[in-house]
């Protein structure tokens, strides 16, 4: 490139990352509202949370790409040339494709970073947070105690603690087998979460425990220290099931016939496949768009709004097509093929507009 392409480019990028900054930060938030539940139902650290959302970002970051292409082209270019220094490049002789070709090559890096981050950060970000939220809500003090209320994780088994004060909890109530004959109340002045070989229990201090005999008595117990089983309360069975949005491609592509959940969202399994291949296209469609609006005319001092609408609307419309089309492969394998037609005639029709004849830019201001 020569220096003016190399001035077109970072003037380009620089908006390119402004942009994609912008528009991250306003998902970051939107995505962040909707985990607060993580910290409220849960009553896990901010740590946790902050967490969560940062690796929610690749996806977002993968959605908004193209979008952001298009909008910081327009946005870069446009003010080159109402500025006048794409006038300045046509009196330096360049054609319209030396002045859009720095462009070009951005929306083209940036097509290759999309591609790997679809294709390798995306879904191990998407992993570790379904991960990460597995073992926010499956744990253990979270899901059995909220300070103030009782909780009935299984029908045989209700807990209320007044209190917690760091690991410990005031005021513990432990009804077992509620209704039964053999039923047992234990109330204990504090108690605390432990693992026994392995197994999660819960030791309490200074307590008794209420049980009624077969003639209808209550026995009270007293305890200084009793230890509580909750192995057979709690469910164990973790295993994550990845969706399409956290698989590899080799898991996308190649499923294991053996898993009834893997054959039954195998369509699901290829469309995802063939929309992380074929979507860093549409950053090169999209700013290809947005070369002809801003591009694609005379010059003109009033500014170009009425073509940068028209491509706004054929931008807005590229995106409904994706989307429809990625939706519909869901269920009809057959259309995977148009995910990559789609953003194909898209370049191949924006290329023919803008290069066929290999005219210089215009520069004359239009009346």
């Amino acid at each position: 490139m020569n220096r003016v392409q190399r001035y077109l480019f970072n003037r380009v990028l620089r908006s390119v990352l402004i942009i994609v900054g912008g528009l991250t930060l306003l998902a970051i938030l939107a995505q962040g509202l909707s985990q607060t539940d993580i910290i409220v139902e849960n009553r896990q650290g901010a740590l946790t949370f902050f967490k969560i959302v940062a690796l929610g970002v690749p996806q977002i970051v993968a959605l908004l790409t193209p979008m952001a292409m298009f909008v910081a082209t327009i946005w870069a270019l446009n003010r080159l040339h109402r500025d006048s220094e794409v006038v300045v490049a046509q009196a330096a002789g360049m054609t319209r494709w030396q002045v859009a070709s720095p462009i070009l090559r951005l929306a083209v890096l940036g097509a290759v970073i999309h591609l790997g981050v679809n294709l390798w950060v995306q879904p191990s970000a998407q992993r570790e947070m379904r991960t990460t939220v597995n073992e926010a809500r499956a744990d253990l003090a979270s899901s059995l105690v909220r300070p103030g209320q009782f909780t009935t994780p299984d029908a045989n088994l209700t807990v209320f603690a007044r209190d917690q004060r760091g690991p410990d909890l005031i005021g513990v109530q432990i009804a077992e087998r509620v209704g039964q004959p053999d039923a047992r109340d234990y109330l204990a002045e504090r108690g605390r979460f432990i693992e026994v070989d392995g197994q999660p229990a819960i030791v309490m201090f200074n307590g008794q425990i209420h049980q009624l005999d077969q003639n209808g008595a209550l026995n009270i117990l007293n305890f200084e220290q009793s230890t509580f089983d909750l192995s057979p309360f709690v469910n164990e069975d973790r295993k994550l099931i990845y969706k399409a949005s956290d698989r590899y491609l080799h898991e996308l592509l190649f499923i294991d016939r053996s898993s009834y959940n893997e054959r039954k969202n195998e369509l699901e399994y290829l469309s995802e496949a063939n929309s992380r291949l074929s979507s860093p296209l549409f950053g090169i469609a999209m700013a290809m768009l947005a070369i002809l609006a801003v591009m694609g005319g005379n010059f003109s001092r009033r500014g170009y709004s009425r073509r940068i609408v028209l491509a706004s609307g054929g931008a807005l419309l590229l995106i409904i097509v994706q989307l429809s089309v990625q939706s519909s492969s869901g269920s009809d394998p057959s259309i995977n093929i148009v995910q990559w037609i789609v953003p194909i005639l898209a370049i191949g029709v924006l290329s023919y507009v803008l290069f066929n004849r290999g005219e210089r830019i215009k520069g004359a201001p239009s009346k």
